[in-house]
């Protein structure tokens, strides 16, 4: 076992992303009945709907799964209790001062884990105590680094500073990804896109076929005035586009970006006017397939990759 399947319980050291609109209870609970973790992306969900996704969630896996709770939800302390009240053993934070919560969840004998984009948050969130810590590439789809470090150079940087487990995360679809990644330092893998695109994901069909279609260079950041976020270029992304050669406001792209823009794009299949985000990885990714096939392909990839290794020299 290495550190992240002893630490989860887990199988294999993959852990699915939690991401909005796409991680409902059928996706996180096909991944961790997999042999993988399942995380539930709390971060579009209301408190209540929370609650019946945990619940639906233990119906349909025996194994471990968690919350993926964004720090910056109004609803924070509900979303918490829920967590508490339902027992639930893992949460991955992010979005936030990791600080805050980490020691009410361990109070509770929750594993706590905390995305980072960079070495000085990933020590901060060991300082604060978490059990783990994601690092995440620029590569990755949705709200971003600032830093703009990408997963290869950001992986053995972090894994210098840090003595508590790593995972790795961003443009991470394939098991020779995943063995990458592992040869620089990190203990498991967090998939996102490949995910999102799966049968089980909750996202719209509309939505996974434009990741299905997406080719390499499709996906930018963008709105880094706001929140840094990797879209897939299409006509809202071109409108904000237009708005920055105008000389555009912070506020006035507020605006325009309005509430429910990732909603009617990942979930209501507006491919025009919502926001779809997904990772540059969507380049690679070509046809939407149960977890099961998903995990079973990158495992087999992964020892093949690992087999071929030991042959280059």
């Amino acid at each position: 076992m290495n550190k992240i399947t002893e630490l989860f319980g887990i199988k294999y050291p993959i852990i699915q992303g939690g991401m909005i609109w796409n991680s409902g209870y059928k996706l996180a609970a096909a991944v961790s009945n997999a042999g993988g973790l399942g995380l539930i992306g709390a971060g579009s969900m209301y408190p209540e709907v929370l609650r019946e996704h945990i619940q639906k969630c233990k119906k349909a896996t025996d194994n471990p799964f968690g919350v993926n709770v964004p720090m910056l939800y109004p609803d924070i302390q509900q979303i918490m209790d829920i967590i508490v009240e339902e027992g639930v053993k893992i949460v991955f934070t992010s979005a936030g001062n990791p600080k805050t919560w980490t020691d009410f969840l361990h109070q509770h004998g929750i594993i706590v884990a905390h995305v980072v984009s960079s070495s000085k948050f990933a020590l901060k969130a060991q300082d604060a105590g978490v059990d783990c810590v994601v690092a995440e590439g620029f590569e990755a789809g949705g709200h971003n680094g600032r830093e703009e470090t990408t997963t290869l150079a950001l992986i053995p940087m972090v894994k210098q500073k840090i003595t508590i487990p790593l995972i790795a995360a961003g443009g991470i679809a394939t098991g020779k990804a995943m063995l990458a990644t592992m040869v620089l330092g990190a203990d498991g893998v967090q998939i996102g896109s490949r995910f999102a695109a799966s049968v089980e994901s909750s996202a719209h069909q509309n939505f996974k076929q434009s990741v299905i279609d997406a080719q390499e260079g499709d996906t930018m950041v963008t709105l880094k005035e706001l929140a840094p976020v990797r879209l897939i270029k299409n006509k809202f992304f071109n409108e904000v586009q237009q708005m920055y050669q105008q000389g555009t406001t912070a506020q006035e792209l507020k605006e325009h970006l309005g509430r429910g823009r990732s909603k009617k794009g990942m979930f209501e299949g507006d491919l025009e006017d919502g926001e779809l985000e997904i990772g540059q990885v969507s380049g690679l990714i070509q046809q939407i397939q149960p977890v099961a096939e998903i995990v079973d392909e990158i495992i087999t990839e992964y020892n093949q990759a690992k087999n071929q290794i030991n042959q280059l020299f």
